[in-house]
């Protein structure tokens, strides 16, 4: 087979990030090289990677991106222009990497057996075996040696992904093993020393569950791959084992878009709405929204937080197993078990709870006062959307998913005196204001959510976009929500940008809980006056939960007008330059119940209908099923996005457009016919 050649992408570091190199496959020594351009491919490659028992894996990023994993360790990621390129360079890799790694297992029969034992990997001498009993299981329990001439290690086929029969042996042996050591530590007297709730003892359980896990994962993926070659042949590579298994309502030419039949697959008794990957049939389109159809919500659920999570530790020390620090966690699948019952969007437009607030920001006497009401209305906002600081995550939207709602909020004495602008009907003064709300998931690499809320009544709308960046911190994970909104005020002609605080969960292995922290600026150019609030994280030691202090002042003279300071899910105090204070009690703020459409009046992507099954499942504390909902869903989502990509045909969104580094609703308020007198 020829060897191919051509440019391609090479990631090299976070400062030099990608640079163009000129890579060579050479089929015939196994040897992927690359040189820094063509000119210089007479001399020494810069680098190079043998293939033998490599594993070439396409990115779900993009679709122009894949990476080669060396059975060094080594890894190149590389992106080529296309997606078309990409393909041709995945086959002949993998094409050449089958050939030399089966090469290589035909040449190098596996050693011969050795003995393993735990009990003799410590001398019974060492400090570290006098330090306490609970610390040397081996010995504790009693495990044997495998003995050299056992079944186990009789086979002298190559541990290859042709030949997995040692691998399972191996794992069955070490399943024994586990199970012998957890009904060993279960069984142990409760006296001095020795319980089973020593908390040593339970490290060990944890991270023994989480090893067979990870090892049962690694056979899984070297099964998938065998299945894979054994379809293919060299002449006609497949790639299959790299993507998720896709039920057969998702695969190519499938016409049903119904639901999955019953008794048909995992999701007996519950059927996922699910489109065809090819048809994309909803990127685009304009939603039929009817507001008369919307109802209060009666959504009443209560956010239970997770207390303890010590029967999930073994799932939370898996996962991080696979972790390092600073690591982003965005194509990180977290667990089932920490999900709220609702979607980001939703929780987005729980942050206007308090829409009373929200419309009585314009009626401010003086650029000042409406800053100070702003600064209000965005403190208290953070209380219910968060549900206080349960440590629950929502769903992350999938690509396309839209959330709409409204809040009515009745009209204050004063206000209804005198009819807003563009109301020429004296009854319909006595209305309540309605505010409207929507937010679409515009991007899912990286994941950016666009919201949108405004009240026709008051001349008053804000626009935000939020791209979430997740990051883990050891014993922490951070979320940083990267973005910014403006709120206009058509009446004044005002404009309050303003950025949003970091989330943080933190103590992950034992009762988790949420804090805000960060630094947070909002500006109103025309008036000249700014806001700056510190969402402060809790000191190791000492210092109190939740605090937040900040300032409001005029730019130009400097002067301080306002200081807030107290806690954002609890008693907030505003200090004024006059010396007059006065007290807010967060909790004890009226809610309002946001008026939503019934779910079989909703569009197939809205979030509550996309949704429906997995927090269905939640409500009965049904995980298994949660989890099975919610990873039909997203193989839907790579379903879509791979077809995109082999098409070529790019996202639309729906409500928001693309301007400059943000997202703008598309019919803004701002943007609206002047109202009719």
């Amino acid at each position: 087979m020829e060897n191919i050649d051509g440019y391609l992408m090479k990631y090299t570091n976070l400062v030099t990030g990608w640079q163009y190199r000129f890579f060579v496959l050479n089929n015939e020594t196994g040897v992927l090289e690359y040189f820094v351009n063509e000119q210089s491919r007479p001399q020494k490659p810069r680098g190079m990677l043998p293939l033998a028992g490599a594993v070439i894996s396409p990115s779900d990023e993009d679709s122009h991106t894949f990476t080669v994993n060396a059975i060094s360790g080594e890894q190149y990621k590389l992106r080529a222009t296309d997606a078309k390129e990409r393909q041709h360079w995945v086959s002949r890799l993998q094409i050449c990497t089958q050939h030399h790694t089966e090469a290589m297992g035909k040449s190098n029969p596996p050693p011969k057996s050795r003995s393993y034992s735990m009990a003799s990997q410590g001398s019974g001498s060492s400090p570290m075996s006098l330090r306490r009993p609970s610390q040397n299981p081996a010995a504790l329990f009693g495990w044997s040696q495998v003995n050299k001439g056992s079944s186990l290690y009789s086979s002298k086929r190559s541990l290859l992904p042709d030949h997995l029969m040692d691998a399972r042996e191996m794992m069955t042996q070490a399943q024994g093993q586990h199970r012998d050591l957890i009904q060993s530590i279960e069984g142990l007297p409760p006296a001095p020393g020795f319980s089973p709730l020593d908390q040593d003892l339970l490290m060990l359980k944890a991270t023994s569950m989480a090893t067979m896990n990870c090892l049962n994962e690694c056979l899984h993926i070297l099964h998938l791959q065998q299945v894979a070659r054994q379809r293919g042949s060299l002449g006609a590579p497949t790639i299959e084992w790299l993507e998720p298994k896709l039920p057969d309502i998702l695969k190519n030419g499938s016409s049903s878009l119904g639901s999955f039949a019953p008794g048909g697959g995992p999701l007996e008794g519950g059927g996922v709405e699910l489109s065809s990957p090819e048809s994309c049939s909803f990127s685009g389109e304009q939603e039929d929204i009817d507001a008369e159809d919307e109802a209060e919500d009666s959504f009443t659920d209560k956010e239970e937080d997770l207390g303890a999570v010590e029967e999930e530790r073994s799932i939370i020390l898996h996962l991080l197993s696979q972790l390092k620090l600073g690591m982003d966690l965005t194509r990180v699948v977290l667990p089932t078990f920490i999900l709220e019952k609702r979607s980001l969007l939703e929780m987005y437009a729980d942050f206007m709870s308090h829409p009373d607030l929200f419309v009585t920001i314009t009626d401010g006497s003086s650029p000042e006062d409406r800053m100070v009401r702003f600064v209000e209305y965005y403190l208290t906002s953070f209380h219910e959307g968060r549900k206080g600081a349960i440590a629950k995550k929502p769903y992350n939207p999938i690509i396309g998913e839209t959330f709409h709602c409204s809040w009515k909020v009745p009209r204050r004495p004063e206000a209804s005196k005198e009819p807003s602008q563009g109301t020429s009907d004296p009854a319909a003064s006595q209305e309540p204001y309605q505010v409207r709300f929507v937010a679409e998931q515009v991007s899912h690499h990286p994941p950016v959510s666009g919201f949108y809320a405004e009240c026709q009544e008051r001349r008053m709308c804000v626009n935000t976009h939020v791209w979430t960046k997740s990051k883990f911190m050891g014993m922490s994970i951070g979320v940083s929500m990267m973005g910014e909104g403006c709120l206009y005020l058509m009446e004044h002609d005002e404009e309050y940008t303003f950025t949003l605080p970091c989330a943080y969960a933190r103590s992950i292995l034992t009762v988790p809980w949420v804090e805000l922290g960060g630094k947070v600026n909002i500006n109103c150019a025309k008036s000249g006056y700014s806001a700056v609030i510190t969402f402060q994280t809790k000191p190791f030691y000492g210092g109190k939960l939740h605090k937040v202090t900040g300032e409001v002042k005029h730019n130009g003279t400097n002067a301080v007008v306002c200081r807030v300071q107290g806690e954002w899910n609890g008693a907030l105090e505003f200090s004024y330059a006059n010396g007059e204070t006065r007290t807010v009690d967060v909790p004890k703020l009226p809610v309002s119940k946001k008026s939503v459409r019934p779910i079989e009046k909703q569009g197939p992507t809205e979030s509550r209908r996309l949704w429906q099954h997995v927090t269905e499942a939640l409500r009965q504390k049904d995980t298994e099923k949660a989890t099975e909902h919610k990873r039909m869903l997203e193989e839907r989502q790579r379903a879509e996005e791979r077809h995109r990509a082999e098409t070529e045909t790019a996202w639309r969104t729906r409500h928001f457009d693309r301007e400059g580094e943000g997202w703008v609703y598309h019919k803004p308020l701002w943007k609206a016919s002047a109202p009719k007198s």
